[in-house]
């Protein structure tokens, strides 16, 4: 696990007088903490039951949800079949809108945001993520992705901030906006929210774990129109 700060200095600010939720996280340290895992997926049929199936394994999660963002492939059955509940959402939302409905519909002290389309992801690497929060030394983890990849460790290593691996105090949600309109912007959306706030973050290390590129899930021309779409909606979130 990483000190404080990897995500850049605009979210490994300690907290201070008036920041977010320091008394109510000393709270939630004297008491066991309901935990739920929040997973936005579209059509990700061939990796979230290897998802699921790990999250599983630890027993510090409670509930693991799982929200079809309009899919049209298996990927609904796929969470029901490997223990998950499922919320399926008729049109796609974008992940900003399938976390909202996540967290809205989940009552949890800690939540665990966990990308679909994850490949490599063992019991350990949740464990690192939570523990930090769990046990009151953070109010969210940043996982970053390392030695998976070339194309993943690269997009980490230049913009840790946009990674979907988090754990994070309910607190920290509270008063968080922009959640269901956000789209990919939605790591954007949360880090303004951390640096206006000073939240407390540490990063976590998550090696040999990678994801499926677009161009692997859609076709080198469909993935990589996909791949702009998402850039943009992160660049116009990131310029507002």
């Amino acid at each position: 696990m990483r000190g404080r700060g990897g995500a850049g200095d605009a979210l490994a600010t300690t907290v201070g007088a008036g920041g977010i939720g320091t008394d109510a996280t000393e709270a939630l340290a004297r008491r066991p903490l309901r935990t739920v895992a929040v997973i936005p997926a579209f059509n990700e049929e061939k990796t979230l039951g290897d998802v699921v199936t790990v999250l599983r394994e630890v027993r510090a999660i409670d509930r693991i949800f799982v929200i079809s963002d309009g899919s049209t492939d298996r990927t609904a059955a796929i969470a029901r079949e490997y223990g998950a509940v499922c919320i399926e959402l008729v049109e796609n939302v974008g992940k900003g809108g399938a976390l909202k409905v996540g967290i809205d519909q989940a009552d949890a002290d800690v939540y665990l945001f966990l990308d679909a389309d994850l490949i490599g992801l063992n019991a350990g690497h949740v464990r690192a993520l939570l523990e930090p929060v769990l046990r009151g030394q953070a109010q969210m983890t940043l996982g970053i992705l390392e030695r998976g990849r070339v194309a993943t460790d690269l997009a980490h290593a230049v913009a840790p901030y946009l990674s979907g691996q988090r754990a994070v105090t309910r607190q920290v949600l509270e008063g968080l906006s922009g959640m269901e309109t956000s789209r990919y912007g939605i790591e954007v959306t949360i880090n303004r929210h951390l640096k206006k706030h000073r939240v407390e973050v540490c990063t976590v290390s998550m090696e040999n774990l990678t994801h499926r590129m677009k161009e692997e899930k859609l076709g080198l021309l469909r993935g990589f129109v996909a791949r702009l779409k998402m850039y943009w909606e992160i660049v116009k979130y990131a310029g507002e």
